[in-house]
């Protein structure tokens, strides 16, 4: 499968791909990294995350990237073959991410 993100979750990438590297200096490409992994793991797992919720029956799932303390919320798009990122989210937040 090929993993696609949404508009959204571009944005969000964008914004916590800033914020690790202004905030975490240590570790600049820690994010980048882990999401990249996660989106290999994704292409041939995708059902690996857990169920976040199902709406009008559409599965969201959200995977941790433990390091960095975020969720890939994601679902399966059988029809095209494609794991749809819809955002990214953190889990300091307190909240999940309205979908």
């Amino acid at each position: 499968m090929k993993v696609r993100f949404s508009p959204r979750a571009r944005r969000r990438v964008k914004f916590v791909k800033r914020w690790w590297r202004e905030y975490r200096p240590a570790a600049p490409d820690l994010f980048d990294d882990e999401l990249a992994h996660a989106a290999e793991l994704l292409a041939v797992t995708p059902r690996m995350g857990v169920i976040y919720r199902t709406e009008k029956g559409v599965v969201t799932y959200r995977l941790l990237l433990p390091k960095t303390e975020q969720h890939v919320c994601y679902y399966i798009d059988a029809a095209d073959d494609e794991v749809v990122v819809v955002t990214v989210w953190g889990v300091r937040r307190g909240r999940g991410p309205k979908l």
